[in-house]
């Protein structure tokens, strides 16, 4: 990953100086959103919980648990948050 930051740093650094001065970073907004099962399942492609217990042991359960799921946006005008 740290090779395609490298050979992105031309176009990146000319963005940079290309939107200095200019009212466009302030319509930026980074977004995300993360889901929280009320069950206490884990999303394991998204998270890595390391322990001494034997990893092939498998618990079932329920095929669409309850989940409750976060959105938020930050841009210069600050923070947006919703939960569904």
């Amino acid at each position: 990953m740290l090779e395609k930051v490298i050979e992105n740093w031309p176009s990146r650094l000319d963005y940079i100086r290309a939107s200095r001065g200019s009212p466009m970073p302030e319509i930026i907004f980074k977004i995300d959103e993360a889901h929280f099962w009320l069950n206490g399942y884990v999303n394991k492609q998204n998270c890595r919980i390391w322990s001494e217990a034997n990893p092939r042991v498998y618990v079932e359960t329920p095929l669409h648990p309850e989940k409750l799921t976060v959105w938020c946006a930050l841009w210069a005008g600050g923070i947006l948050l919703q939960k569904r």
